[in-house]
């Protein structure tokens, strides 16, 4: 059997795969630049490939290592990611992080806590607010998320759905679209939309708070699914869009997880699960 690849020797790779550049990825490393030439004509002999294009004025990834690097990288963020689970496992306080957008809930955070204590090898949860969410779990910095889909990327996730809930378009209560008993899509094609595919215009949102203002001032319409506009502040109008794709909460966590208590918080999101199954939000 081929011997298995070392973090040393991806990380060695990685750099010059960055830096197109030997001495700049010897530097960026403390190591000496014929050593770094050494791992990785070792890289390629043991791989029976070619993975960058030498000349005396530029270094090239081929098509086999722009593969490596891809997959160096995320295996590199993998290995980072599992010992920050293992020290957070191993603290005096173990607990679970659990990362959600503020108000990203459904109301249904308080039922999933309470569930989650009553069942066994469960840990206190500690829950962090944040928007790059998916981010937290891939590095390590989260335990498991609260998500959106389709929103949120799910790949290399494992998921329990929570609720699925048709898209609103939140307005300015003046806004010509206001007093509409539904839209569709195409009904909002020359507005400001958040979030919307493409290059932004204007000031981008951190939060619900601050989105909700930019609507509030008529600079954006928001599209957020209807368990979001529970609580609606006073001044705004939501109206269904009828043709768009429903929204998904789901608990999201890294796929082939081995934690007994991210089992148990799954567990909880099935048993605080609304009518016993992802149903449409009332």
């Amino acid at each position: 059997m081929d011997r298995p690849l070392e973090t040393r020797e991806l990380m060695q790779f990685l750099a010059v795969a960055d830096e197109l550049h030997f001495g700049r990825a010897a530097a960026r490393l403390g190591i000496a630049q014929p050593a770094l030439s050494r791992t990785v004509q070792k890289l390629e002999r043991r791989l029976g490939v070619v993975l960058l294009e030498r000349s005396s004025r530029a270094v090239a990834l081929t098509s086999a290592g722009q593969v490596l690097a891809g997959e160096a990288r995320r295996a590199l963020e993998a290995v980072n990611a599992a010992a920050r689970r293992t020290r957070r496992a191993s603290a005096d306080d173990p607990h679970l992080v659990l990362a959600m957008k503020a108000g990203g809930d459904a109301g249904l955070l308080p039922a999933i806590l309470t569930a989650c204590e009553r069942e066994p090898c469960s840990l206190p949860v500690r829950v962090v607010f944040q928007i790059d969410r998916v981010g937290l779990l891939h590095d390590g910095q989260a335990d498991a998320a609260l998500l959106y889909s389709p929103a949120d990327d799910l790949r290399g996730l494992d998921t329990e759905p929570l609720l699925t809930a048709p898209l609103m378009a939140v307005l300015p209560p003046a806004h010509p679209l206001a007093a509409r008993a539904s839209l569709r899509t195409a009904d909002l094609h020359n507005e400001n939309v958040h979030p919307r595919h493409g290059p932004a215009t204007g000031p981008e949102p951190g939060n619900l708070t601050e989105l909700l203002q930019l609507v509030a001032l008529g600079h954006k319409v928001a599209l957020v699914p209807r368990f979001v506009t529970n609580s609606l502040r006073e001044d705004l109008a939501c109206v269904p869009v009828t043709d768009a794709e429903p929204v998904t909460l789901l608990l999201g966590w890294p796929a082939h997880s081995t934690s007994l208590a991210v089992a148990a918080l799954a567990r909880a999101v099935g048993a605080a699960r609304p009518h016993g199954g992802a149903a449409a939000a009332p």
